[in-house]
Formats: structure tokens, C-alpha cells, sequence
């Protein structure tokens, strides 16, 4: 992505833009701009198309994107989403089948890398959880951003990593439940309805107001930009908070939790 991202620089600067110039004329935000040419942000398709028109650089650009090595491609979404993350002012996100990544500890973490097929490299183990762990920062930031979770019961019900690690993780749900800026509810079991059957997702809003969806799968994982897809999530979304106990309610259920060990 660096490469593409010196491309584009050498591109704009040919056609006499600034960051700032491209961007206005794109209706782009100028840090998207920047972190494309700074490599921190895939180029796709429909924008590399858009550039090659606007700076005459007969489909180059879009060729690039095409053929970039699938290697490079897999990892950019999440990449992507991690830079997104990081400048994010509110995030929503939804998980029926682990602790969200943002509360997890680092010995679930480890676990949860641990249960991968195929297996993890122990190295690949520890650069992971170390990444999940730096991402949590945002928390207990100078600007925390606002954070709604929703998480299935049934999450609570395994036990991955052993008790220990199991007990040590509610803890931290606790803790992190009482943050000024985290609301944190379950999603009981034993509904008759559910608008979480799909699978988890996350909302996102960026600093210039963009919202955005993000999903993974076991193949891979996909940033929606789509403002229909992206309303359908928050449509879901919000039938998931009314549908899940309040934060109270889930307090309260950590709480039994623990004074049940």
C-alpha cells in the first residue's frame, strides 16, 4: 500500500494539487487523502477510478488496485478499520461470540488467538495480543470515544482460557461497565426474537462524521461504506439495545456472576 500511496503523491503533485486541494474536489476528508499516500489506507476501486479521471493518469491508479497481491488486500480492511478506530468518536458494536476486542483482558485474548485453526505461531500469538491490547488505550484516553457494546449471554456461558481466565474477564466487564464513556449491555438468552442472528458487526462515526460498518467473517472481513448497508446496521443495532437488558440490568447480571465463584 505504501508504494500505491507514493504513486498517488507523485500524481497529485504532476497535476499542481495539495492534500487539501484533491480533497475538497473529491468531497474527501484531507486525512483520507494523507493516509492513502502515507500507506495507513487502502486506495479501492471507485476511488482510484475517481483520482485517475481527475488526475489524468489513464487508469493507472486502478490497474494498481486490481492487481494488488491478495496478501497485501486480506489485511488492509482490518487495517483500514484499526486507523479508524483509533480516530473514532463513537463506536457500536455487537458480539455473539467472544468479548469484544476492546474489553478483553490479555489472557482471554491469548486464548481466544489460541483457539485459531490453523494454529497461530506462538510469535503470531504474542504480536496479536499485543495489538489488541495498544488498541484499548482508546479508553482511558485523554478523548475516549463513546462506546456502546452489546454482547450474547451465551459468551458468558463458555469458558474460554479456564476459570480463571473466565473470572478474571468478567472482572474487567465490570470495571469496564463503570467507564464514563462505555455502556455495556447483554443480549439475554432465551428470546424469541433476536436482530443479532447475522452475526457481529461494529458502527463507527468518524471525527468528520462519517459513519461506517465493519464485519468479519471466517474468510476475511469487510468495511461498509454503503450509506444503505450502513443504515440497515444501525437499524439493527438499535433493535439489539432494546432488545438486550439495560446497562443496570447487565451490571447487575455481572455482579451474580461473580459472587456466584
Amino acid at each position: 500500500m505504501r508504494l500505491l500511496g507514493r504513486q498517488l503523491a507523485r500524481f497529485r503533485e504532476a497535476a499542481g494539487l495539495t492534500q487539501r486541494d484533491l480533497a475538497a474536489e473529491l468531497n474527501l476528508a484531507e486525512e483520507t487523502v494523507a493516509s492513502i499516500e502515507q500507506g495507513r489506507r487502502p486506495l479501492k476501486p471507485d476511488l482510484a477510478d475517481r483520482l485517475d479521471t481527475r488526475l489524468d493518469t489513464k487508469g493507472a491508479l486502478l490497474v494498481a488496485v486490481e492487481n494488488m497481491p491478495e496478501v497485501d488486500l486480506i489485511p488492509a480492511w482490518a487495517e483500514e478499520y484499526m486507523d479508524l478506530e483509533r480516530e473514532a468518536v463513537a463506536l457500536s458494536w455487537y458480539d455473539n461470540q467472544v468479548v469484544p476486542g476492546l474489553i478483553q483482558t490479555e489472557r482471554y485474548a491469548r486464548a481466544v488467538f489460541r483457539s485459531r485453526v490453523p494454529a497461530f505461531s506462538a510469535d503470531d500469538i504474542e504480536t496479536r495480543v499485543a495489538q489488541r491490547l495498544d488498541r484499548q488505550r482508546i479508553l482511558t484516553g485523554e478523548h475516549p470515544p463513546t462506546i456502546s457494546f452489546v454482547m450474547w449471554e451465551a459468551i458468558l456461558l463458555d469458558r474460554i482460557g479456564g476459570e480463571e481466565v473466565f473470572a478474571e474477564q468478567v472482572r474487567t466487564l465490570r470495571e469496564r461497565s463503570d467507564l464514563p464513556c462505555v455502556s455495556l449491555q447483554v443480549m439475554p438468552l432465551g428470546r424469541t426474537s433476536h436482530a443479532g442472528l447475522d452475526g457481529p458487526f461494529i458502527l463507527l462515526e468518524t471525527p468528520d462524521h462519517q459513519h461506517l460498518g465493519y464485519s468479519e467473517s471466517q474468510r476475511g472481513s469487510q468495511l461498509v461504506h454503503s450509506p444503505d448497508e450502513v443504515s440497515i446496521l444501525w437499524q439493527k443495532y438499535a433493535m439489539l439495545r432494546a432488545q438486550a437488558l439495560s446497562p443496570e440490568d447487565s451490571r447487575a447480571l455481572l455482579d451474580r456472576l461473580l459472587g456466584d465463584r
